[in-house]
């Protein structure tokens, strides 16, 4: 029952989100209705064409520009109550402060447009500011929205300024109800509803907090098999229910991958797979990667593989080509399975790519580590 509730609330806010944003397209597309009346009054051909142009160019740089106010609504109320900047990120571009200073690193995430992850504060008495840090993206976009409706107002006798203001309050305003009305989402969960998730479970409050401290230290190079093991317990199957919770689970899974436990990782993968948690599908994704791993250096069986490479999951590792855990399972898929070796040094050569510009070092010398195993396999 449990299940069909978390699946029903998951339907409801996809419903809910597709009615937002069928709302959203009617009202845009009465706009760009008037602007293309407004396009055919005494214009050429190429004057029309630059003028559709410059609407799909201006709604891409006000997309852009409401993901980087997002993420800066994050970063500021983060800061206000207590937290400290560990990385930034704008679609694949991501700024880290390593050793004291600020680089550029590549990282790309399906599902999202960006992130601004931090170093959390303390916790006190179990818990620890969380409302504002995540629900500041929203928040930020709103009032944007409001900023910019009062400049088209103002600019009005400028129509090309005034038509990009307009747009930046429609793009401001579907960020702040997509990310703050809480809403499970098919690859993660949203800020409103982690918000929500957090304030009903101090377990799930505690989970939230070693997420945010992992990636602090991981940031720093520290790898995951050196963080406290006591951040790692696999809370209890109704805790798991939470999604934070779940996530906790993904990282003991990961530890095990790092500590070569991979019996044991395969176990407990499988468990979390096939029972009833919170597991977002970006990370069920990638866990169900690990899994095709921990099967070729383990007993390789074909019939095995084939039902974990599902046309989804194959649809998946496509569109995270670029990450090193996704990789590490293709170069061991191509040598051990398809015995593939030009394959594999194709895919060898996009990972060292990858790293070469990858925010987190340890999960690097981790991939790194178990190609080699992989290889070992190969050979063996």
């Amino acid at each position: 029952m449990k299940t069909k509730r978390n699946k029903s609330k998951g339907k409801w806010g996809q419903c809910f989100l597709m009615l937002f944003m069928m709302a959203i397209g009617a009202m845009w597309g009465s706009y760009i209705a008037k602007y293309i009346d407004y396009m055919e009054t005494e214009k050429t051909i190429g004057e029309i064409s630059f003028w559709v142009v410059l609407l799909f160019l201006g709604i891409y740089v006000g997309s852009l520009l409401q993901i980087i106010i997002h993420e800066s609504g994050h970063l500021l109320f983060g800061r206000m109550t207590g937290y400290q900047f560990s990385s930034f990120r704008i679609g694949s571009f991501m700024w880290i402060k390593e050793n004291g200073t600020y680089s550029v690193r590549r990282l790309t995430l399906a599902g999202t447009g960006g992130q601004c992850l931090m170093a959390p504060p303390e916790m006190k008495n179990g818990t620890f500011p969380y409302v504002l840090y995540n629900m500041g993206g929203s928040i930020i976009n709103i009032l944007s929205a409001v900023v910019f409706a009062g400049a088209s107002f103002l600019t009005r006798d400028i129509p090309i300024v005034t038509n990009f203001f307009i747009l930046l309050v429609v793009i401001g305003v579907v960020y702040g109800v997509v990310n703050g009305i809480p809403m499970r989402l098919k690859e993660i969960n949203n800020d409103g509803y982690n918000a929500i998730a957090l304030g009903k479970d101090p377990e799930a409050l505690r989970s939230f907090w070693i997420q945010l401290k992992c990636s602090e230290l991981s940031i720093k190079g520290v790898r995951v098999k050196d963080m406290p093991e006591e951040w790692f317990k696999i809370p209890s199957p109704e805790a798991l229910k939470n999604s934070m919770n779940a996530f906790l689970g993904v990282l003991a899974c990961s530890r095990m991958m790092e500590q070569m436990e991979f019996e044991k990782a395969e176990q407990v993968i499988r468990e979390l797979l096939q029972s009833d948690t919170g597991l977002v599908g970006l990370h069920r994704s990638l866990m169900t990667a690990d899994l095709i791993y921990c099967e070729l250096v383990g007993e390789n069986r074909p019939d095995n593989l084939a039902d974990l490479l599902s046309k989804q999951q194959k649809k998946f590792m496509k569109a995270m080509k670029n990450f090193p855990s996704v990789q590490r399972t293709e170069y061991a898929y191509a040598l051990i399975s398809e015995k593939d070796t030009v394959k594999a040094q194709k895919i060898k050569a996009a990972f060292e790519k990858t790293a070469s510009k990858y925010p987190h070092t340890g999960d690097i010398a981790n991939e790194r580590e178990l190609m080699v195993y992989a290889e070992h396999k190969y050979g063996a």
